[in-house]
C-alpha cells in the first residue's frame, strides 16, 4: 500500500476535526452552532438506560416512567425525552463555546482559566433555570458554582495531560 494515501486520508480525518460544520459569516456563530450540533448528536446517542441501577432495590423510580415496552406511547416518551435532553445539552454547549470565544475576544486572545471559570459559572447558572420549572436561587448558585469548578479543572487539566 502506498503510504502517502494514508497519510492524505490521516490528514483529511485532522482536517474534519478542526473545521467547523457550518460556514454562517461570523466564527462566533460558526462556533455555537458546530457545537450545538456535535453535543446534541452526541447526547442523543446515548441510551437512556446506561447508568447504574438503583442502591434501593424497593425504589421503582425510573427515569422514563412511560417507558413499559408494550404500546407505541414507549416509544413516543422515548423521543422526546432523548429530543429534550439533546436540545438542552447542546444549549448548554453553544452556550459555553460562545462565552469563551466572546471572553477570548473581549480579553485579547487571552485563553486561560478565567474564561473556562466564567462560562462554566454563566452555563451552570443557565442551564440550572432551564431544566425545572421551580428552581431556587440556592440551586442556581450550585449550578453555576459547580460549572465553574468542572470547567477550571478540565481547563487547568488539559494542560497538563
Amino acid at each position: 500500500m502506498d503510504k502517502s494515501g494514508g497519510k492524505k486520508v490521516m490528514d483529511e480525518i485532522r482536517s474534519f476535526e478542526k473545521a467547523n460544520l457550518f460556514d454562517l459569516g461570523h466564527p462566533l456563530l460558526n462556533r455555537i452552532a458546530d457545537s450545538f450540533v456535535k453535543a446534541s448528536c452526541i447526547r442523543a446517542g446515548f441510551d437512556a438506560n446506561m447508568g447504574p441501577p438503583s442502591e434501593n432495590a424497593s425504589s421503582k423510580e425510573h427515569r422514563f416512567p412511560n417507558l413499559r415496552g408494550e404500546s407505541s406511547k414507549s416509544l413516543d416518551a422515548l423521543v422526546k425525552n432523548t429530543g429534550k435532553e439533546s436540545l438542552q445539552w447542546g444549549l448548554a454547549a453553544g452556550l459555553y463555546s460562545g462565552i469563551t470565544y466572546g471572553m477570548k475576544e473581549a480579553r485579547g486572545g487571552a485563553h486561560d482559566w478565567v474564561n473556562s471559570s466564567v462560562a462554566g459559572a454563566l452555563t451552570g447558572a443557565a442551564m440550572a433555570m432551564t431544566t425545572s420549572e421551580s428552581t431556587s436561587h440556592d440551586q442556581v448558585v450550585q449550578s453555576a458554582l459547580t460549572g465553574a469548578a468542572i470547567s477550571t479543572a478540565a481547563n487547568l487539566l488539559s494542560s497538563v495531560f
